[in-house]
């Protein structure tokens, strides 16, 4: 069989990458301007910290929003850095420039890619979520615990909550490094003293310059014991991530000291048998 390449920008400089009811936040929970002041070193503050994933969406008549609820599996998710507002699970991918000043999360014009999606209701979300995520939105955080909660509410009373979930640099303590690995087309035999017949996947560590040009000279194919977290590989494709590698902080007797967080596939070609 004929090898069909699909190869995606590398994008070296960054990338675009799971319900209960509730009501406004209470004026005890921390508004997101206060938390966002409550910085690390970094200056991303708690807001940076956590993938923010959409549990329950509301209008001003107390109506859920089920336009916002595509896929159970992928809800919505905001990620913010520094100055950036990026949406995950949508069709396309999203973002846009953002400020906090007194309780107001203002937000830039939303950019987003052209993909076209097949699934109506996927393609809807896009426009469900960036009629409500522009302009000036009330925002309200609570952080007490260990799940905080987002809250944003529109001008229009639309009032959208979001769960925080740990991002990897948030768990594992630092920022990773960043890797890239290529990812065999199948898996191999490896050895375990408590899964008989296990396969691993079979990697080798690749090299790229800033403009994403192959450099240097790929590493060794060696097995790895460990999942990706992440990536699902599927048997016949052969793929290049682009990886955050982290230090485990005692890791168990029998557990690795380095994990390995999926960024972006740059890279994913089917492989004939």
């Amino acid at each position: 069989m004929k090898p069909c390449m699909l190869l995606l920008p590398l994008a070296l400089a960054g990338c675009l990458q799971t319900p209960e009811a509730t009501s406004p936040a209470a004026s005890a929970g921390a508004s997101a301007e206060a938390a966002a002041n409550a910085t690390s070193t970094t200056g991303s503050g708690l807001l940076s910290q956590y993938h923010w994933q959409l549990n329950d969406a509301i209008d001003s008549k107390g109506r859920r929003i089920d336009a916002l609820f595509v896929g159970t599996n992928r809800p919505v998710q905001l990620d913010f850095s520094a100055d950036r507002l990026t949406v995950v699970n949508s069709c396309n991918n999203m973002g846009a420039d953002y400020s906090i000043k007194k309780g107001r999360l203002r937000i830039g014009p939303m950019v987003s890619t052209l993909m076209a999606c097949h699934d109506a209701a996927l393609a809807a979300l896009d426009d469900a979520i960036a009629q409500r995520l522009k302009g000036s939105l009330n925002v309200n955080l609570l952080a007490r615990g260990d799940t905080p909660r987002l809250q944003l509410v529109t001008d229009s009373g639309d009032t959208l909550s979001f769960t925080g979930v740990p991002t990897a640099q948030t768990r594992f303590g630092g920022p990773g490094e960043t890797a890239f690995l290529e990812v065999a087309a199948q898996t191999v035999p490896c050895n375990h003293p408590l899964i008989p017949d296990k396969q691993c996947l079979l990697v080798r560590e690749r090299h790229f310059d800033e403009q994403g040009l192959v450099t240097g000279t790929p590493g060794a194919w060696q097995p790895l014991d460990q999942a990706i977290e992440g990536y699902t590989h599927t048997p016949g494709m052969r793929n290049v991530l682009r990886v955050k590698r982290y230090t485990v902080n005692n890791p168990p007797a029998d557990g690795p000291s380095v994990a390995y967080v999926l960024d972006i596939v740059v890279e994913s070609e089917k492989v004939g048998q």
